[in-house]
């Protein structure tokens, strides 16, 4: 029998200007193109805006979100910090809600911001 070993980094960045409404799905966050910190791990914060057609097909790996022609492909914001250094790995995307813009790594581009209608960046 295998036993779950969950490590901590610090503590929880709270992304959610109203922890108490929001929606948020399941899904498999890529490693692909994430940079290790200093310590080696590769972590994509909490607050990047993710897509690549995650909600279309949840085998699909969620990646940062680009835009290409003036239209983003951004599909959510990711709830919480998770760790990629192994490979994918399970995090949760906020699909509605109210996030908290100056505690992302990134501020919404105007294209994001049309593309998450369910979501509203706040000061």
């Amino acid at each position: 029998m295998s036993k779950f070993i969950e490590t901590t980094y610090g503590n929880k960045k709270e992304i959610l200007k109203f922890p108490d409404h929001y929606v948020a799905v399941a899904i498999t966050v890529s490693n692909a193109g994430v940079t290790a910190n200093a310590d080696g791990k590769k972590i994509v914060r909490a607050g990047t805006i993710l897509g690549g057609g995650i909600l279309a097909d949840d085998t699909v790996l969620a990646v940062k979100a680009t835009t290409t022609t003036g239209v983003s492909n951004a599909e959510g914001v990711l709830l919480n910090d998770t760790d990629v250094t192994s490979g994918p790995a399970p995090g949760a995307l906020v699909l509605h809600g109210f996030i908290n813009k100056n505690k992302i790594p990134t501020a919404p581009t105007a294209e994001e911001i049309v593309a998450l209608k369910q979501i509203a960046f706040i000061d």
